[in-house]
């Protein structure tokens, strides 16, 4: 099982490795970042992050048994007030695909998110075109909520914005 630790500045060569394309910059991110990722808009990403209870949102690497660090994913838009949070970029490492480790990474976050933060309600969005990524929220236990059509247009293609969420007690009730 992976382990979730902050992300942060010594972590920026790795990520950078990761995202070498603009295709999967923009599935990583859609358009927070302009292509190629740079050590300054990392800077931009982290600032005012991990400072738990305090942030609206945490961004964390992910570590296997080994520790190696195999993935990245956050927490952002957390509302106290509608005790919610949103699951964004997440990122399984280059070699790392097919280990089951997005599973183990949504896992973890959710028991930040619910067990930690008591969150009642964890959205995420995933592109269309990233049926991978859909099977791991579903096995994770999201479900979908509905689909924003043809969102963001890259090289000629639109591509249309699955949205999911799952609930605490969904979550809590989840095998363990």
């Amino acid at each position: 099982m992976v382990r979730l630790e902050y992300f942060g500045k010594e972590d920026f060569d790795q990520l950078i490795q990761w995202v070498n394309t603009e295709e999967l910059l923009t599935i990583w991110a859609g358009g927070l970042f302009r292509f190629p990722l740079t050590h300054k808009s990392l800077e931009w990403y982290i600032e005012d992050t991990n400072v738990m209870p305090d942030s609206e949102a945490y961004s964390y690497k992910a570590i296997d048994e080994n520790n190696r660090v195999v993935g990245h994913i956050a927490l952002g838009g957390i509302s106290e007030k509608n005790r919610s949070a949103r699951i964004t970029r997440v990122l399984v490492g280059n070699g790392e695909r097919g280990k089951g480790f997005c599973h183990q990474m949504v896992t973890a976050l959710l028991k930040i998110g619910f067990g930690e933060l008591n969150l009642h309600r964890i959205s995420l969005g995933v592109y269309d075109n990233n049926p991978s990524a859909v099977k791991c929220y579903e096995k994770s236990g999201f479900r979908t909520e509905g689909v924003h059509r043809d969102v963001l247009l890259f090289e000629g293609k639109y591509w249309s914005m699955v949205e999911m969420a799952i609930l605490e007690n969904e979550w809590r009730s989840l095998p363990a």
